[in-house]
């Protein structure tokens, strides 16, 4: 059974000797330890680092792509490769790569597709209390999305087998961990969470400026994977509250009328809540509409995934030379 680690990377020509040197060389029940570096159209060194700390396998972007390019980009070649199990770490040595043992054991037992490893979010020393909060809430609402039982959703240390590495597909170019995840429950694929240590931090994080930006971007995927892959659930919900804001505009307005027509002693529209109301209906049945189409969408697009799955395997190269 060969594992390959798979480090994307982005100017990490400080932190990525720490990052290997903290790997396994060896791990009981696996066959072959390879590590493999995604650069990320790096301006510094990374390339050389890399090869100087003796990574097996090391691919160059000449321009940054972002991190979830550069994952599937190297999940895909490790599974090329001819990897029975790819490890996600970070370049910035903040996982502990000597739990990468405890990462993969499931995926050997045969009782897990993917293993998250989960950070002690509460206990963490360089999470403010703000931060503790927000892992904690956007893991729930992952929890909601996917189906999939995650108690840290953000965490970039996973472990894939061979089967989840193929199926997985990444529409985002922010961060692939969310997304993977509800993937992995529309694709009925088994999680499973152990717990694994943090090191020091090494430097402040580059996927986001400050924790605004953090729940925008992360809200921003949710939203897009919700869309992507329950579209019915998500255009239903937005029909049926368009259509209770019809009926209050619709209440509100048959009140007006009323109240008019009362002190008026004739006929009166209120226009203003007629068009309103009217534009809250329309809403709501091109809401519904919308979730039908999304719906077939849904049932062609997953058609195309298993079409995909199966080309995938049928196309695995397993050179004979590494790089």
């Amino acid at each position: 059974m060969k594992l390959i680690i798979l480090i994307p990377c982005y100017n990490e020509s400080e932190t990525l000797p720490m990052t290997v040197a903290d790997l396994p060389k060896k791990i009981d029940g696996i066959d072959q330890v390879e590590y493999l570096v995604v650069d990320d159209g790096s301006t510094d060194n990374t390339n050389e680092i890399a090869h100087s700390v003796g990574v097996h396998h090391v691919l160059r972007s000449n321009y940054n792509q972002g991190y979830a390019k550069s994952f599937i980009i190297g999940i895909r070649h490790a599974v090329n490769l001819g990897a029975d199990i790819v490890v996600n770490t970070d370049g910035d040595n903040q996982y502990c790569g000597q739990d990468v043992p405890k990462l993969i054991a499931p995926i050997i037992a045969q009782q897990a597709d993917i293993v998250i490893g989960t950070r002690p979010i509460l206990k963490h020393p360089e999470f403010s209390f703000i931060k503790k909060m927000l892992q904690i809430i956007g893991s729930w609402v992952v929890r909601k999305l996917s189906k999939v039982r995650v108690k840290d959703a953000a965490s970039g240390f996973k472990a894939y087998s061979k089967k989840a590495a193929l199926m997985l597909n990444v529409y985002t170019k922010f961060s692939f961990s969310i997304e993977t995840l509800i993937q992995a429950g529309y694709l009925n694929l088994k999680v499973v969470c152990v717990d694994i240590r943090i090191n020091v931090k090494t430097r402040p994080s580059r996927l986001f400026k400050n924790i605004a930006q953090y729940i925008y971007r992360q809200s921003c995927t949710m939203i897009k994977m919700f869309i992507i892959y329950r579209p019915g659930a998500f255009f239903s919900a937005l029909g049926c509250f368009a259509f209770l804001l019809f009926i209050i505009v619709g209440i509100r307005y048959l009140f007006l009328i009323y109240m008019i027509n009362q002190a008026h002693k004739s006929l009166i529209f209120h226009l203003p809540s007629l068009i309103l109301g009217s534009i809250f209906a329309f809403i709501g049945v091109g809401s519904f509409l919308l979730a039908i189409l999304g719906e077939l969408i849904k049932s062609q697009r997953r058609l195309t995934e298993e079409i995909l799955y199966l080309k995938r395997t049928e196309n695995i190269n397993f050179p004979n030379k590494t790089d």
